[in-house]
């Protein structure tokens, strides 16, 4: 039987925990590594982006869509720095990824060697819960099991730092001797659930409230039936955060979308007018969208007691399982009776999405952002995934897209950083190749990140079942949400050394590198596109020439605060007359025929 060497060793075990890809970039410092999936016959496949941050970003992806750790892995120095913002996306939004990072040399560490870099300190914050360098043979498989069962059990991001020279040592298990550490790859499921008497008074809490409305985060993924049931039996409306958006169809006529600045009039209602709050599954950080402090009696359920209790004064907390959880709590709820506030829910949002109907159908300069994404909605394939980038484009895929069935979508929640669009949409396809994936990004995120991974795509896209990635580039030469926050926080016109972006083409670059590609500037051509980008043998890029003074208007700004925000940079803003002309008329498609109802 031919030796292994550590690199060996460590692709045979992640093969073990059923890894198929590594998100990954090649670099002397892994040369070990490398070398050994050459000996592998590329098992699990090596997945090579065009930058190490892209590596982590498709790790984040895969892992949100699949349900599984995803592992990324990148060379000593530059290579380890570059993964830290895929990675920090990954902690921040508690999905569960490792990272297998190359060092220089034991012999040169601590020598100010060619890219030595003190990588246990870098990483000590993103990778908090696990982070350890191999320095033996005989740490195996230990540190690859933790970082594996830790990643996946809190749900957060763990490392390994492998010095060159000891991918390249012979393997040996640790040994039945002192100061030795074996290891065992099980890994079962749990689900924690609270004890009955917390369970009895956060009932008592739900059954008391007339008016209850319920949040959703991305932690009740598993809980679909289980909320639905709760809905009906409180009589409650249910708004989504944005990590939840897939949680629940928006076809259920009580869900309200999303909540928060990216989120819908409905849900801003629910949280305005409840007399009591149930949060599952989310930290949801902005208590401003939340009840006033002293309105509501609440009550949380989230399975990490370390993210319990926060952004609301809960009267009842409950640690446990989302699913578990809420199974132990529907005995215990009454039926209410009167449901003028169901009602009054299912009323609003019906009449939510008439109004955002009119807002696409508002004339724009020279098409309107929320057309193209309104005009998706009713073109999505009902097996999607879509992702969404930060900026512009994360409030119409927040306003304007119904999930229904078991569509999927996820965007970077926490950090909200740019770029990660694209990545996420390469990283579902290695997740579900046999599903269509769409990705909406600004073009600054496309400038920023996309337009490299479209190389990814190029290199990959034939392995795929299903070969639909569309990428719909919201091209307005604008960075476009920074403009806008600009301008209502800040009173601020728009700065356009800073704001102002080249205009590209976008298909023809597609195009350019065997992919497919359109430049869509009429509103008539918009259905079509998506049409055939969605029908298409290949990925395709959709660029849509896009009106920069459409204004992501929050849900709960009033007439005064337009005015406010118009008259403070009209005498400034180098797009005042559209942009004052289109604040105007999409906030008046809220006052035509039809109006809300009022909650009761």
């Amino acid at each position: 039987m031919t030796s292994k060497n550590v690199a060996d060793y460590i692709l045979q075990r992640l093969r073990e925990w059923d890894v198929e890809h590594v998100f990954a970039y090649a670099g002397d410092g892994i040369n070990g590594l490398l070398a050994a999936w050459g000996r592998a016959d590329d098992h699990p496949r090596f997945v090579q982006s065009r930058h190490e941050e892209m590596s982590a970003f498709q790790a984040v992806g895969y892992a949100k869509f699949s349900g599984r750790v995803g592992v990324c892995a990148a060379t000593s120095g530059p290579g380890g720095i570059h993964l830290l913002n895929g990675l920090y996306d990954a902690k921040l939004d508690h999905v569960p990824v490792v990272a297998i990072v190359g060092q220089t040399n034991r012999s040169a560490m601590g020598g100010s060697y060619q890219q030595e870099v003190d990588l246990q300190n870098l990483y000590k914050d993103v990778a908090s819960d696990f982070c350890e360098t191999l320095t033996v043979p005989e740490q195996l498989p230990n540190l690859i099991d933790r970082a594996m069962r830790t990643a996946y059990t809190k749900s957060t991001v763990t490392a390994i730092i492998v010095p060159a020279d000891v991918q390249e040592l012979e393997y040996s298990p640790p040994t039945h001797a002192f100061k030795m550490v074996p290891s065992s790859r099980d890994l079962s499921r749990y689900a924690p659930v609270p004890a009955r008497p917390d369970l009895e008074r956060a009932a008592d809490v739900l059954n008391a409230g007339e008016r209850v409305a319920v949040l959703v985060g991305q932690g009740a993924r598993g809980a679909r039936h289980e909320v639905e049931q709760l809905a009906d039996v409180l009589g409650a409306g249910v708004a989504k955060a944005l990590l939840g958006k897939d949680v629940l169809p928006d076809d259920l006529p009580w869900v309200t979308g999303a909540v928060g600045l990216l989120g819908t009039r409905p849900s801003y209602e629910l949280m305005r007018d409840c007399d009591t709050l149930l949060v599952i599954g989310s930290s949801f950080p902005y208590t401003q969208f939340l009840p006033e402090l002293d309105q509501a009696r609440a009550v949380q359920i989230d399975i990490d007691p370390y993210m319990i209790g926060l952004r609301y004064p809960f009267e009842v907390n409950l640690v446990g399982d989302a699913q578990e959880t809420l199974q132990r709590l529907l005995p215990l709820l009454h039926r209410k009776e009167n449901r003028d506030w169901y009602d009054g829910i299912c009323a609003n949002t019906a009449r939510w999405w008439e109004v955002m109907e009119r807002r696409a159908a508002v004339d724009a300069d020279p098409v309107n952002p929320e057309y193209v994404v309104h005009a998706l909605d009713a073109n999505l394939p009902q097996d999607s995934i879509v992702t969404s980038d930060s900026g512009s484009a994360a409030n119409w895929y927040a306003r304007h897209l119904r999930f229904r069935g078991h569509m999927r979508g996820a965007l970077s929640g926490t950090l909200a950083t740019m770029g990660p669009g694209v990545p996420y949409a390469i990283g579902a396809k290695f997740a579900h190749g046999d599903r269509p994936v769409i990705a909406l990004v600004g073009d600054g995120a496309m400038q920023m990140n996309g337009m490299m991974e479209l190389v990814t795509a190029s290199k990959y896209w034939q392995d795929w079942q299903d070969p639909r990635l569309v990428v719909a580039v919201l091209n307005n030469g604008d960075l476009n949400q920074v403009t806008w926050e600009m301008r209502a926080m800040s009173g601020a016109p728009q700065f356009e050394p800073s704001q102002r972006i080249p205009d590209l083409p976008y298909a023809q670059i597609a195009r350019s590198i065997g992919l497919e590609g359109l430049r869509v500037e009429k509103p008539e051509q918009v259905e079509s596109a998506w049409e055939r980008a969605l029908s298409a043998d290949r990925p395709f890029v959709l660029d849509f020439v896009t009106d920069p003074a459409v204004p992501p208007i929050p849900p709960h700004a009033s007439w005064d605060q337009i005015q406010a925000a118009s008259s403070a940079i009209l005498q400034g803003d180098p797009d005042r007359q559209a942009m004052l002309r289109q604040g105007i008329k999409a906030k008046a498609q809220e006052f035509l025929p039809g109006g809300r109802s009022k909650s009761k």
